[in-house]
């Protein structure tokens, strides 16, 4: 059973997530803009639209795990804060992932050791697709 500090810890962490999230969403509005700029006269370049594209695509594929993570934050913090009763809310939880379609029938209760992993699983995933777009991003520029 987890305790009410590892809750909290991995809270605290996956709310780091939401710092890789800002920068990049930075990278995808410039990226956005720059692919636009054709638009308002600037010259066309068909490496730099699909070198934009992929930024974008990196940014949204980013962003998708962004909002995993978040939820995971809050799920986790909300949790943490009555440890006491962890293994009832856990059972809610379950049983409104269950309701809300966002949990197969056929998965059996995990134990928080096991969600723990998985939620970090999920922010290293995001940092992942950030640092593809960071390293995209500085190959265009470099």
């Amino acid at each position: 059973m987890a305790s009410e500090m590892q809750l909290a810890l991995v809270a605290g962490l996956l709310r780091r997530g939401r710092g890789l999230d800002l920068l990049s969403g930075a990278i995808t509005l410039l990226a956005l803009a720059y692919g636009l700029a054709p638009l308002l006269g600037s010259a066309y370049s068909p490496a730099a639209s699909i070198l934009c594209s992929l930024l974008v695509m990196f940014g949204l594929a980013q962003k998708y795990w962004a909002l995993r993570v978040a939820l995971d934050a809050d799920l986790f913090t909300h949790l943490a804060g009555d440890a006491p009763r962890l293994q009832e809310r856990t059972d809610e939880l379950d049983q409104a992932l269950l309701q809300l379609g966002l949990q197969k029938t056929t998965t059996v209760s995990r134990n928080w050791d096991d969600r723990c992993r998985g939620a970090l699983r999920l922010l290293r995933l995001q940092a992942a697709w950030l640092i593809a777009q960071l390293l995209l991003a500085l190959a265009t520029i470099l």
